[in-house]
């Protein structure tokens, strides 16, 4: 591969020329060393992507130069090269870190290919680890944004439940963050070099959630051509985040509890079991003790899971928050879209304070992005806004303009939260802080006609 560096190291001189030329002409950089010392001195002193050293020389041996490597250099691969190419030999030099071996005579070729296969396994490495990295920094703690006392209470449980191998159960509305949640426990854990893996219970059929989690054999339902292992054995060593756990079914909610019980996993239509060892977090946006009440969720499970409990406050309860995650957002936005913003002007800051957020932090941070790519200046204006925030507004204006009653002003804006959740009566007295009985005897006092105005009989003069 063009640019990389590689020792050759064998205490025959013409070995050492001929792959310095062959080597070298297939676009690789070689640094020749015609016996195990000199080898050993390159490399302490310079810097190298892969080494290819014969297996027996009087000095040091390909082994010592294998031990020298890992210790100095450890992403270099070494490649032994050997006339003794034994099985036995062989699997020392891999134990002791020898990438690959061939023995002599080999062609170039053969050479080459074992090279480019090194490097390319040395790439990847840096890859996977630049990557992590950059996971592990994007879902650390810098990226759960509040000063609340509400959010310094769940930092606090996030870094405890991190520290401790316990399942976690994250409760709190929609947008409030569940999943951010569970990947910060996840990637400040022991567990962050295993699998963080994560399903959506309410995003797959009932029928297809129990093959989805524990897999299934070849021929265990109609459709089951091949095997397929299961999420559960996949976050094996890692983590398991179930979201929305409270939308799976009772009957299946048993089966995952003797899972957690057992940590053993079934595939459907195997008589075998298969240890899984993993850290169980599952999220709802409902309130898991009234769906215990109305037995949709067993109280076994909900107390296996609610080792740990982390409750979500919404954004509407996090009013300090606010100024702290529009300015995150803004400057993560204008970063990635490359755009002069810097904030928002006084009248569109107003908006954002007096609007509820019923979508949590997932609206707002949608909403920034908007504005942003939005933006015809530096400031966020109200035009730059979402339409469900400036129309927050124009009801407030329109209401000092028209005169309006509070009644009046209430009932528009309770019209307003239902179009903003769909609908959803429930989420709506959460959003609005009453009960849903307020709503229901609403509903029912809109729905009655106006009762039929009473007048004395006419009178009629003879």
């Amino acid at each position: 591969m063009p640019e990389a560096r590689v020792l050759v190291v064998d205490d025959d001189g013409e070995i050492v020329r001929l792959l310095e030329q062959e080597l070298a002409a297939c676009g690789f950089t070689v640094l020749p060393a015609s016996s195990g010392a000199a080898g050993m001195r390159i490399l302490r002193e310079a810097p190298v992507d892969a080494v290819v050293t014969d297996l027996r020389m009087p000095d040091f041996d390909g082994l010592e130069i294998v031990r020298a490597a890992a210790e100095s250099q450890p992403e270099a691969k070494v490649i032994i090269i050997t006339a003794f190419a034994t099985i036995a030999s062989a699997i020392e030099a891999v134990k002791q870190g020898a990438f690959d071996y061939v023995s002599k005579p080999f062609e170039i070729e053969e050479l080459v290919l074992a090279l480019e296969r090194a490097l390319e396994d040395t790439r990847l490495r840096r890859e996977n680890r630049s990557l992590r990295g950059e996971v592990e920094r994007r879902y650390g703690f810098a990226s759960l944004v509040g000063s609340s006392p509400g959010m310094q209470e769940v930092f606090a449980l996030i870094a405890g439940a991190a520290r401790a191998d316990l399942s976690v159960l994250v409760t709190g509305e929609s947008g409030t963050g569940k999943e951010l949640v569970a990947k910060a426990i996840h990637y400040n854990s022991p567990r962050r070099r295993g699998p963080f893996v994560a399903l959506n219970c309410a995003a797959i059929p009932e029928t297809l959630l129990e093959s989805e989690l524990f897999g299934h054999v070849r021929g265990a339902f109609t459709g089951a051509a091949t095997a397929r292992k299961g999420l559960v054995e996949e976050a094996h060593g890692g983590t398991l985040f179930l979201d929305e756990i409270s939308e799976m079914s009772v009957a299946l909610q048993a089966k995952l509890l003797r899972v957690l019980e057992d940590r053993e996993v079934r595939p459907l239509g195997s008589n075998r079991g298969t240890v899984v060892e993993f850290r169980a977090i599952a999220s709802t946006n409902r309130d898991p003790n009234a769906q215990i009440d109305a037995g949709t969720f067993r109280a076994d499970l909900y107390y296996r899971l609610n080792v740990v409990g982390i409750h979500l406050p919404p954004l509407r309860e996090r009013a300090s928050d606010l100024p702290r995650l529009v300015r995150h957002f803004v400057g993560k936005f204008a970063a990635q879209q490359e755009r002069p913003v810097r904030g928002l002007t006084s009248e569109a800051i107003a908006l954002v304070e007096a609007y509820r957020w019923p979508g949590n932090v997932r609206e707002l941070e949608n909403a920034m992005e908007r504005a942003v790519a939005f933006a015809r200046a530096e400031l966020i204006t109200p035009a730059d806004l979402p339409p469900s925030v400036r129309e927050q507004g124009e009801i407030l204006e329109m209401g000092l303009a028209h005169n309006w009653s509070l009644r009046d002003l209430e009932e528009r804006y309770i019209e307003r939260v239902l179009a903003e959740v769909h609908g959803d009566r429930a989420r709506a007295a959460q959003i609005l802080q009453v009960h849903p009985r307020t709503l229901e005897r609403r509903d029912q006092r809109l729905a009655k006609p106006p009762a039929a105005e009473s007048f004395p009989p006419d009178t009629v003069s003879d």
